[in-house]
């Protein structure tokens, strides 16, 4: 780092690994407390290949009691004409981030886990303890994760997976990235999925790879650190799961570097 910004992040590089329409936030606050925020989406979101599936959920929302979506991305995709959306059911979410993205297409009251940021906690929610006889769709994107859907099934409940989304790894040029790793010049990076973690690893060379592995990382969920660790990073830290977990960590761990 040289020191030169003003803010606690003092011109700090911190790779952000999001698709691109979900980075612009962190960007911004990491941006405002003097850090440099370097976006290498790690995921690219397209839009499904088949819509039939999307717009018949769409189509027959008032069936539903609950709707539950996995990500932004999935609310992006997946809301379709908010001024449809039925007014008694009652939409979910894994965390805040989420639930913010719903909220700003007007889709209000959406139930947050209080416990972990992820299908487990939605699933200790009580308005899915006693789901015998209800309808549920989940929205996803492509290949996501089993374990909501079959659990709710085991509870008696009927679901419906609606892949609204795909999840593509980037192509391109990344020379110009994996000379700046190897050269010293990345100070963090912060990964926020496991699927983005893997993409990223494949995406550069085993001469780059030990410099990648070097870097200070931010994740917010165990089961990245998990998958992180095993491929050989040294330096990972689990924070809070939202937003302003992963910044105070990035404060905490910078500040520890002044002297």
């Amino acid at each position: 780092m040289t020191g030169s910004a003003s803010g606690p992040l003092q011109d700090a590089r911190i790779v952000i690994t999001r698709p691109a329409r979900q980075a612009a936030g962190l960007a911004q606050q990491i941006a405002a407390l003097g850090g440099k925020p370097v976006m290498f989406p790690a995921i690219v979101i397209l839009p499904p290949a088949d819509r039939s599936a999307l717009e018949r959920a769409q189509r027959d929302l008032a069936q539903y009691d609950y709707a539950v979506f996995v990500s932004a991305n999935a609310v992006e995709y997946g809301v379709g004409d908010p001024a449809s959306w039925p007014a008694r059911l009652v939409a979910l979410a894994p965390g805040p981030g989420t639930a913010t993205a719903l909220a700003a297409v007007g889709v209000g009251a959406v139930r947050i886990p209080a416990t972990t940021m992820d299908s487990e906690g939605l699933l200790a929610l009580p308005e899915l303890a006693d789901v015998a006889g209800k309808r549920i769709v989940i929205y996803r994107g492509s290949g996501g994760r089993d374990l909501l859907g079959r659990s709710l099934s085991k509870r008696g409940a009927q679901v419906d997976y609606v892949e609204c989304y795909l999840r593509a790894k980037p192509r391109g040029d990344f020379g110009a990235m994996a000379a700046a790793w190897r050269g010293g010049e990345i100070d963090a990076l912060t990964l926020t999925s496991s699927e983005g973690l893997d993409n990223l690893w494949e995406l550069f060379d085993d001469v780059s790879r030990p410099s990648i592995a070097a870097t200070p990382t931010f994740v917010p969920h165990p089961r990245i650190a998990e998958r992180a660790r095993t491929l050989g990073f040294g330096r990972v830290t689990v924070t809070a799961p939202t937003d302003a977990g992963l910044l105070a960590s990035l404060l905490e761990y910078f500040a520890s570097k002044q002297p």
